[in-house]
């Protein structure tokens, strides 16, 4: 029998919520890899067996990467703390940022993003995970800088049509894609614009928050940037700007509805220095026509209320009407059944929300 799960990652473990497609009434886990912060969630609902995942932070053992297969009740660790560089390189992985299961021809390939901005890549579904040297070589990555959050790849995209085309963003260096496997790694930033570089507009070095695409229009991206939002339709060659409309153009999270190729959201905050939404009142923001007008969604959010919404803390679920999600920074997650127009809340006073993924398993 089939449910919804939602794994809402906080700096202080991971919680699990389940419920049936009506998304009324919730039940909710106690708290596993207590005190780990968890930056990654992923599902990866392709095959017969579900399999979620996690990445937690430990203070002490550092980082690892977890999988289950009973629907977030028990959970294995991959092999040998999967996601490392190996020893000749130096190097150590501070952070699990994300996990994104490949496309549908590649059911067992499973992307890992780093910090430091580094891309690994799993064929054996997350057993075990190697390094792509390549992007790790690139040229630009001695000029990649740390965003406040750390310098990461928290923005994976296979293209579900090609296994050879993936497109990446990290913070700060910008947006990175491949067509040949991962063989070699180009710059897609033209048209972003960095308004704390002297050229506002570099080949890279753009802090790019989030991108986003939808299955049925992978060469259309659209990105929330470090102040602008933006949107590409041919595959991050050139980007325009959508953010006319919005209350401010700085924020983290992006999300394309995952049944209406045109419907996306943004949950807008007032800046770099001032993290938190305009007016201090809740609003998630949803453009039906790619980002060319924007209205608010706030019906059932807070009046008040002083939180950000992070990168990876706002999804969609894959059942027949979609659920809409947010995690803030103050424990509270929200979820939406009706493409934003209403929201309840599902959880309340938990640590820090990092991430959450949500899916029909």
């Amino acid at each position: 029998m089939s449910e919804v799960v939602v794994l809402v990652g906080t700096k202080k473990g991971l919680w699990v919520g389940r419920s049936d497609e009506e998304r009324q009434e919730w039940k909710w886990s106690e708290p596993q890899f207590l005190m780990e912060a968890i930056y990654g969630t992923g599902i990866d609902t392709r095959g017969t067996q579900p399999r979620l995942f996690v990445s937690g932070t430990s203070e002490h053992w550092g980082p690892g990467v977890y999988y289950s297969e009973d629907r977030g009740y028990t959970w294995t660790e991959t092999q040998g703390a999967a996601v490392r560089f190996p020893q000749e390189f130096g190097s150590s992985v501070e952070r699990v940022w994300q996990i994104q299961p490949g496309g549908p021809n590649d059911p067992d390939v499973i992307y890992a993003g780093t910090q430091p901005s580094a891309l690994f890549r799993s064929t054996d579904r997350g057993e075990s995970f190697s390094l792509i040297q390549s992007l790790w070589d690139h040229p630009h990555r001695e000029q990649w800088a740390a965003g406040y959050g750390g310098q990461a790849i928290h923005s994976v995209l296979p293209d579900p049509s090609d296994p050879a085309h993936v497109t990446v963003a990290m913070s700060t260096g910008g947006v990175y894609r491949t067509y040949d496997g991962g063989e070699t790694w180009g710059p897609a930033n033209a048209g972003i614009k960095v308004d704390f570089a002297p050229d506002p507009f570099p080949e890279f070095g753009q802090c790019v928050h989030k991108i986003a695409a939808h299955q049925e229009a992978p060469n259309r991206i659209f990105a929330q940037n470090h102040g602008g939002v933006y949107r590409s339709d041919n595959g991050g060659d050139q980007w325009t700007s959508i953010a006319d409309g919005l209350p401010a153009d700085f924020g983290f999270p992006i999300v394309v509805h995952p049944r209406k190729p045109d419907t996306v959201f943004v949950f807008p905050l007032v800046g770099g220095a001032e993290r938190f939404p305009p007016g201090g009142k809740a609003q998630v923001w949803r453009s039906e026509d790619a980002g060319e007008s924007w209205t608010p969604s706030e019906s059932g959010l807070p009046d008040r209320f002083y939180a950000a919404v992070l990168r990876d803390a706002m999804t969609a679920d894959n059942a027949e009407q979609s659920g809409l999600y947010i995690g803030a920074r103050d424990g509270s997650v929200f979820v939406s059944t009706d493409d934003g127009a209403g929201w309840r809340q599902i959880v309340e006073h938990l640590p820090d929300v990092l991430s959450v993924r949500a899916a029909v398993v």
